[in-house]
């Protein structure tokens, strides 16, 4: 039987809502399954659902066919594993992102939190740890790239060792993070030239970017070796990635496809309707080319 988009989505929600006691929609019924397409792995990050138990939302994720929970610390690794799904991007410092590699004051800091991480992660079969330029604080662009590039030089060496991929995200320092370093695509390849290592990548935060850059499909195309993980949200807002903000989603992933990425796009938009999990599993399939 063919179906719709609009049955697909309300046949994902019946797992998943019924799993939190969310009360499934009233046409579910209407068809049997839905199965994702297999081009794109799914992840979603877990501070836009703060307001659940980590277990519940790895345990919505799963019956919806995501298969990563995002920004998870080391000592929560375990819970997403327990119900066979992995963390595509965890976290190796408890720093906030206002304070990171750009600053040589922190640099001991952040290469014993990855020689402590790194090790854990390989256990925990995680791939990817997470690091920020950290704000400017007066610090130019090359000397930013100086900066990050010295104190990124011994981590990488660790995480070479170790099959792991350290990642700096991209954010706008416009609307959400003012003055936040790697706030462009391309100061974060020149970053990722200055390292000369493949053990580091880019974090591509879809929103952030167009936010600061716009040029989105082209930016990616053009830079996709660089970009090892993927975040979503609405633009504007930060919320819902539906008709109601400017970005094309199915357009955009079908990019990412089309350059032949393996990694992970997490959904990282803050939820604004009272089913927060239908919500997510819109997102899902929308994001499923």
């Amino acid at each position: 039987m063919k179906i719709s988009r609009k049955q697909a989505l309300k046949q994902m929600a019946v797992g998943a809502t019924a799993t939190l006691g969310i009360p499934s929609m009233s046409f579910a019924d209407e068809i049997k399954d839905y199965k994702l397409k297999g081009n794109v792995n799914h992840s979603v990050c877990r501070w836009c659902y703060n307001s659940m138990p980590l277990e519940d939302l790895v345990v919505a994720s799963k019956a919806m066919g995501i298969t990563s929970i995002d920004l998870l610390k080391a000592d929560e690794w375990k819970v997403a594993i327990k119900h066979g799904l992995t963390c595509a991007m965890g976290y190796a410092s408890d720093l906030p992102l206002t304070k990171g590699i750009n600053d040589t004051s922190l640099h001991a800091k952040l290469l014993k939190d990855f020689e402590t991480a790194i090790p854990l992660a390989v256990d925990a079969g995680i791939k990817n740890l997470i690091t920020f330029s950290g704000n400017a604080n007066g610090l130019d662009s090359e000397k930013g790239l100086d900066n990050c590039a010295r104190g990124l030089e011994p981590i990488l060496k660790i995480a070479a060792k170790n099959n792991i991929t350290v990642c700096m995200e991209l954010l706008n320092s416009k609307v959400d993070h003012p003055d936040y370093q790697c706030d462009t695509t391309p100061w974060g390849v020149k970053l990722c030239e200055k390292t000369g290592s493949d053990s580091f990548k880019l974090l591509y935060d879809i929103y952030h970017m167009q936010i600061m850059e716009g040029d989105v499909i082209a930016t990616i195309t053009k830079y996709n070796k660089y970009i090892a993980h993927y975040h979503t949200a609405g633009v504007p807002g930060r919320h819902e990635i539906d008709e109601t903000q400017e970005l094309n989603y199915p357009a955009i992933m079908h990019a990412i496809v089309k350059t032949g990425f393996k990694g992970f796009v997490a959904q990282e938009f803050i939820p604004t309707k009272e089913n927060k999990i239908a919500s997510l599993q819109e997102a899902i399939v929308l994001c499923d080319v």
